[in-house]
């Protein structure tokens, strides 16, 4: 936990902790921890760690066994290979190669030391910073500015992918500022949707909604008749629990459009 840190509450229930530290050029810094984010850190930091040094051991074993690496540049080689594919591990261990004394062109042995550079996510996991120029802002308010930020940016993410807003590929000024007014109103529907959700409980990001809603069709059965017609049946099917909740917190109908059932 960052010492000297306010405790702030977000919405999804895990609190935040965050210092602020106004620097000499007026910039602020706000130093976050969050327990979750620790969590998650330190799994994927020993998960990286354990891969990182069962190579090792694979590499180090190869010295003794035949038609496996053994050439001393070819073993440095490997080693950052290694160090770039594990780079969040590689970066924090000390390796030596020691040559071999009867054919020095040959690698002897491979030893390794676990020394986490001071400042990473290794001796820090859960801990990040946050910059402003806003030095009149509290831990509270940097906290819901940021929240915010990131969830415009995730929306927006969505919306350039879902409903094209970029590339634009109109020729006319009128029709690229209707391309843009339909990705704005679109937002609004968005951020209209998610306040509803939020004042039932409701705290899913955008994209879990979506995610969470995309299972949800309207299908068609067809259906032959012994007289030879052909009958087509139309109808949504059986919303899981969690899209029958996101449609009571909305007024919504579970199985909209109803049953419509056609001849041929």
């Amino acid at each position: 936990m960052v010492q000297g840190a306010t405790e702030v509450e977000t919405a999804s229930g895990p609190s935040v902790y965050l210092r602020k530290e106004v620097q000499e050029n007026g910039e602020v810094f706000f130093y976050c921890h969050s327990e979750q984010r620790e969590e998650k850190e330190r799994a994927m930091q020993e998960s990286s760690d354990q891969k990182f040094t069962a190579q090792l051991e694979r590499l180090q074993a190869g010295l003794s066994r035949p038609r496996r690496i053994k050439r001393l540049d070819k073993v440095h080689q490997k080693i950052g290979r290694l160090k770039q594919q594990y780079s969040a591990a590689g970066q924090h261990y000390d390796i030596q190669v020691i040559p071999d004394d009867q054919n020095p062109q040959n690698a002897k042995s491979i030893t390794w030391k676990h020394h986490p550079k001071p400042g990473s996510k290794a001796t820090h996991p859960g801990v990040y910073c946050l910059r402003t120029n806003q030095d009149q802002w509290d831990e509270s308010t940097l906290w819901k500015t940021y929240i915010t930020l990131t969830d415009l940016e995730a929306v927006f993410r969505s919306l350039k992918s879902e409903l094209g807003l970029r590339p634009i590929y109109h020729q006319t000024s009128r029709r690229a500022k209707g391309h843009l007014f339909l990705s704005v109103l679109a937002y609004q529907l968005v951020q209209t949707i998610r306040t509803r959700l939020r004042a039932k409980g409701i705290t899913d990001s955008w994209n879990t909604t979506r995610d969470t809603l995309n299972d949800h069709k309207r299908v068609t059965g067809v259906y032959r008749r012994i007289d030879g017609t052909t009958v087509h049946v139309r109808r949504a099917v059986s919303a899981e629990p969690k899209q029958r909740e996101i449609y009571e917190a909305l007024g919504i109908d579970s199985a909209p459009g109803g049953v419509r059932k056609s001849k041929a």
